[in-house]
């Protein structure tokens, strides 16, 4: 059970990082819903290439992660990582899911755009159960 959920979630995050590489080189799929668009703003600021190649850095490192910890690839990774890397992917996500109560998250105050939309049925319940799943597994891998 450990193995098939650690995979799902690995698949999850090398996906999520393959999308932010369409978008680093430009893809415009999703373009008007992939970053909060500011208030009194017609458009969204996007970020640009090296923060979303950050963003993609810290997608793949944690699919991997999920798939070192079930030794499915073999590597050294300092013990306080790996005892305390799932708990931290964890709050992370659920973090992210309840947001910080301007622009992202369920509990955000601009809700007027493509974003805020995606967000709310999307973004947020995916980071919820991301959170959840890591949870989950960190208890299944005791």
């Amino acid at each position: 059970m450990a193995n098939l959920l650690a995979s799902f979630l690995s698949l999850i995050f090398l996906y999520l990082a393959a999308l932010h590489i369409y978008w680093a080189i430009g893809g415009k799929w999703l373009s008007d819903a992939y970053f909060p668009k500011l208030k009194n703003v017609d458009k969204p600021i996007v970020p640009g290439l090296l923060p979303t190649l950050v963003v993609v850095a810290g997608l793949t490192c944690i699919g991997l992660f999920y798939l070192i910890k079930i030794d499915y690839i073999k590597t050294t990774i300092p013990s306080w990582i790996s005892d305390n890397g799932l708990w931290a992917i964890a709050l992370l996500f659920a973090m992210r899911a309840v947001g910080e109560f301007g622009y992202v998250g369920f509990f955000k105050k601009y809700k007027n755009s493509k974003f805020a939309e995606y967000d709310t049925k999307y973004y947020s319940p995916l980071c919820a159960i991301i959170a959840v799943l890591t949870l989950l597994l960190s208890f299944l891998l005791k």
